[in-house]
């Protein structure tokens, strides 16, 4: 199994990062992909994948940063991602993507910008996406006619919309994965949208420390929870656990172009 998107590098994991990743090795998992949010992190991610194989990452600025950074700097940032992007060693751009509830601090406009310049640097270094959309998919939808995509393609990060949505981003192109929501017994939008998607763009992901899967709901979650999350996604398309698992973490090797390394038999 492959994590497509965890927080290892967040503050919640410093007492015991190397007991959660025991048990995310022992749980099954082959791979973590974790996503950088902001420029003061990505050189701390770029050492962690360097130790450790299992561990890739993606660089990228969180819509939920821009609102604790100088608008004055962003091409700043974005000049120094593209430096960063251009060393290698980086499997994704992202996270990135719009947020509404940050349109307060960040406004939609000033959002759009930074994120299509995401979009610009993925195409130019030939990587994927990793896309954070939250209450605010008219922009996303509006810029996605307009702006080219880039051909390594775009990865709906924990979706949660509904099916008329999917349907768009699945005429786009874009890939899904999805995160302990599924799990919820108030879940409804996102196992509508499940049930659409074609099987061979769909992935799955932790979002831990956030977003933790029923039984640990309202704790810290983990990547070696992700094995819920894809129980709760295999009942829903009626399917065996296994056949599941294999075919999100084969989909996961071919969208990162074999970024993880296969175990040994």
């Amino acid at each position: 199994m492959i994590d497509t998107h965890c927080h290892l590098d967040a503050s919640r994991f410093d007492p015991d990062r190397s007991e959660v990743l025991a048990r995310a090795w022992a749980a099954g998992l082959h791979g973590i992909l974790v996503p950088g949010v902001g420029p003061e992190n990505w050189e701390p991610l770029r050492e962690m994948s360097r130790s450790e194989p299992r561990l890739q990452i993606g660089l990228g600025i969180h819509p939920q940063m821009l609102p604790h950074l100088p608008p004055e700097e962003d091409e700043l940032h974005l000049e120094r991602l593209d430096a960063l992007l251009g060393l290698g060693g980086v499997i994704a751009v992202g996270e990135c993507g719009l947020d509404g509830p940050s349109a307060a601090g960040a406004p939609m406009e000033r959002q759009v910008a930074v994120l299509r310049r995401h979009l610009e640097l993925a195409r130019k270094h030939g990587l994927p996406v990793l896309m954070h959309c939250f209450r605010a998919h008219p922009a996303l939808i509006d810029l996605l006619k307009s702006e080219p995509l880039p051909e390594a393609g775009i990865l709906m990060h924990s979706y949660g919309g509904g099916v008329d949505l999917a349907r768009f981003y699945i005429q786009k192109g874009c890939h899904f994965s999805f995160a302990g929501p599924v799990t919820w017994a108030e879940a409804r939008k996102p196992l509508d949208a499940l049930r659409v998607i074609p099987p061979e763009r769909l992935m799955v992901e932790t979002d831990a420390p956030d977003q933790a899967p029923t039984p640990h709901r309202g704790q810290r979650s983990e990547p070696g929870y992700l094995p819920r999350i894809i129980e709760g996604m295999a009942r829903v398309l009626g399917e065996p656990v296994e056949v599941l698992a294999q075919r999100t973490t084969e989909n996961a090797r071919r969208f990162f172009r074999e970024a993880f390394p296969t175990p040994s038999l």
